[in-house]
């Protein structure tokens, strides 16, 4: 199987133009549920591509408003490269999507999801337990968390979940950063904070948010609201035992439209698969 026959061609892709703004590409992230957008230039000789942006990206340039800025030069492939070499550099270079290229003209982007659908529909192999690809490190945080924390601390760990734990440590949800850009809210014409220090008997303090850092607000573009992350996450999870294939997993995880299912056995939380983590076993 090839590239080809799993990317979404250039003509059915949405994109954001050089020149343009944040705000054009967190509307279409936030719109289509995305992780990035490519970003090209019209030229006299026809449209170039120029790279991605991503939500990382908007997140952690709150202050940048100028796509060319804000974009980022990522790996890309061809259109007739078998898809387990795009899987294996999706893996490598932790690539959630990858631009197929000819030249300076973008044909269209092959992501995980695109993968992960070949392996539910048997076009590639998907035999693998999920309990072999299974990622052990959970990301965690708690119910109660007010949601800009929560955000700083899915973007630290540097994956795109927190399992949402209870008093008791049980499962009580997940939280995406699909959920988190949903309820973003684009601000303009405000200053940077900087860093405060919050009264010591206010635990959840706003200014103790602040002080954590200004990844998000108060800065100019971004804000979220500072209510707990049990408002805010997905509370019917859909869970997998160790038993199940990567097809199988796959499966789930297309007919739910999820990036990562906890993996559970015996009502004890073991791991997470991470729609990336199936491409392993391709």
């Amino acid at each position: 199987m090839n590239v080809a026959d799993a990317m979404t061609p250039r003509s059915e892709l949405v994109v954001v133009e050089i020149p343009g703004t944040r705000d054009d590409a967190l509307e279409y992230i936030q719109e289509h549920g995305f992780s990035s957008v490519p970003v090209v230039k019209e030229t006299d000789a026809g449209e170039i591509y120029r790279g991605l942006v991503s939500r990382d990206d908007l997140i952690e340039q709150p202050d940048e408003d100028q796509l060319a800025m804000l974009m980022r030069a990522v790996p890309t492939i061809g259109a007739t490269a078998d898809i387990r070499t795009a899987a294996d550099l999706m893996v490598a270079e932790s690539a959630r999507r990858v631009p197929v290229v000819n030249g300076d003209a973008l044909e269209g982007i092959l992501t995980v999801t695109d993968v992960i659908r070949a392996i539910a529909r048997d076009e590639v192999d998907g035999d693998s337990p999920v309990g072999d690809l299974a990622t052990r490190a959970v990301n965690a945080t708690h119910v109660d968390t007010p949601l800009p924390v929560a955000e700083r601390e899915i973007g630290l760990s540097a994956v795109p979940y927190a399992v949402v734990l209870d008093d008791d440590a049980m499962m009580a949800g997940i939280l995406t950063e699909v959920d988190i850009l949903e309820v973003a809210r684009v601000v303009e014409g405000e200053e940077g904070t900087g860093d405060s220090f919050a009264n010591q008997d206010d635990e959840w303090a706003w200014e103790g948010i602040k002080a954590v850092g200004n990844r998000y607000l108060p800065t100019r573009n971004v804000e979220l609201p500072l209510g707990p992350t049990s408002e805010f996450m997905t509370d019917d999870v859909v869970t997998v035992s160790s038993r199940r294939t990567a097809a199988e997993t796959a499966r789930e995880m297309i007919s739910h439209d999820v990036e990562q299912i906890p993996l559970v056995v015996g009502g004890e939380l073991l791991g997470i698969v991470r729609d990336i983590d199936l491409l392993e076993g391709v």
